[in-house]
């Protein structure tokens, strides 16, 4: 292990790598990333190259000895790598953008990860997260995946359903903000707590709260029904619970919850915001735009304050966290997506979840949660059914699949609805959904 560690990021181009690279350079003496290969596509060309040149400033600024690589050659950055991690959106934001707007025409809500929009992420990504798993198992068998493409529970359903390939950690910086606010609300460092977190990516919940041990989860939850206490994060509208509902619920929902409980005030902001300042993809670019400004200035060394604005608090935490344990055997607790294993008794065993799991250089060894308690079981079972019919869609391109992931799905509520939208949402994505469009034969 003398030659250190070789990682591929795929979607290295992307605003959030500056936070990646502040989290290698931070762990280096645990976790000796001697190569960091930055892959991305000829359209983020522009991109992977100012990304990569303040990579490689932050890197000599550091006085760390890792070699920040550029390419647009996938199997060349995937040779021998030791881990893999993924953060591409396909048809960049321009698919987001239609995702967020189609629906709400419909008057659905339009959302990155949810409903109809999460949907066509996972159509659009399926068969190119298959594709990299693909050259993994040939080029870099023993590499362990870290993904953090969206929506992750079904990419990672995904690919524990249709390939053989088991070493893969989905993850998301849900729970890690989740902890970090309860910590913040107990007025203590966030090592002294700790979260029992069980559910799906996006609909995730805290379900104990241990401080020093000690189970003070009711104090919590009282604490998170008072209005001004309300958790959100920078890309969901931070509106506020009905107290009478969080405490009778009894544990803490994740932000992404309040388009399950407050769909009509969520659709209502999401219109309203549309029209008035543009949808989140909109902001983004904008948000976007002006991060690249940033850090094309060459005395620019650092991650800038202004990343934080784009809604990926705690991204490189997170991953370098998850990344230092798996190499490092370090048998720590952090929450997860990954195969169930019987973790979460009303979720199947052979499903993705998201759940607390002592992380080993095996990979994740879910804690057994028991049942989901019953005021949520419904809903999350009713989104585990919705991702396992959305990942067979992904996979097989059969329209039939995908009209009934769209029906299922409890943000959409019609099924005469959920064909309108889907047969315009498909023409609108057409050309990154090739396995909906496959050129039939001609015959004379």
């Amino acid at each position: 292990m003398s030659k250190g560690l070789k990682i591929a990021t795929i979607g290295g181009g992307s605003s959030y790598t500056p936070e990646l690279v502040e989290g290698f350079i931070k762990r280096y003496e645990e976790l000796p990333v001697r190569e960091l290969w930055l892959v991305d596509i000829e359209e983020g060309r522009e991109k992977l190259e100012i990304v990569g040149d303040l990579a490689k400033r932050m890197v000599e600024k550091a006085g760390v000895p890792m070699k920040i690589h550029l390419t647009f050659d996938r199997r060349e950055a995937l040779k021998k790598a030791d881990f893999v991690t993924t953060q591409f959106r396909v048809g960049l934001l321009e698919a987001r953008m239609k995702d967020e707007r189609i629906p709400l025409k419909y008057g659905v809500i339009g959302q990155e990860t949810n409903g109809p929009g999460g949907l066509f992420k996972a159509l659009r990504t399926i068969p190119v997260i298959l594709d990299i798993v693909k050259d993994i198992e040939e080029l870099c068998p023993n590499a362990w995946l870290v993904n953090f493409t969206n929506p992750t529970g079904i990419l990672t359903e995904a690919i524990l359903r249709y390939t053989n390939f088991r070493k893969v950690v989905g993850l998301c910086n849900v729970p890690i903000h989740i902890h970090m606010i309860i910590a913040k609300s107990l007025g203590v460092e966030p090592e002294r707590v700790h979260v029992d977190f069980m559910g799906l990516n996006h609909m995730v919940y805290g379900t104990k709260v241990l401080l020093d041990g000690v189970d003070v989860t009711d104090q919590v939850v009282k604490e998170f029904a008072r209005p001004t206490k309300s958790m959100t994060m920078k890309n969901i509208k931070g509106m506020d619970w009905s107290p009478e509902f969080i405490e009778a619920l009894g544990i803490i929902p994740c932000p992404y919850h309040r388009y399950y409980y407050k769909t009509k005030e969520m659709f209502e902001e999401e219109l309203a915001s549309a029209k008035k300042e543009g949808t989140r993809a909109e902001v983004v670019k904008k948000l976007e735009t002006e991060l690249f400004e940033l850090y094309k200035d060459p005395n620019l060394a650092i991650k800038p304050p202004q990343l934080e604005k784009r809604g990926g608090a705690y991204y490189s935490e997170a991953a370098c966290r998850l990344i230092s344990s798996l190499y490092n055997n370090k048998g720590d607790i952090q929450p997860v997506n990954t195969m169930n294993t019987g973790a979460i008794a009303s979720i199947p065993s052979d499903s993705a979840v998201e759940v607390s799991a002592v992380i080993t250089k095996d990979g994740p060894k879910p804690i057994t949660m028991g049942d989901l308690p019953i005021a949520v079981r419904g809903l999350v079972q009713q989104i585990k059914s919705f991702e396992r019919v959305a990942a067979e869609a992904g996979v097989t391109g059969d329209y039939n699949t995908a009209l009934l992931a769209m029906c299922i799905n409890p943000l959409i509520g019609s099924d005469k609805l959920a064909k309108e939208i889907l047969d315009e949402m498909l023409e609108a994505h057409r050309e990154h959904l090739p396995q909906f469009f496959k050129k039939e034969s001609v015959t004379n």
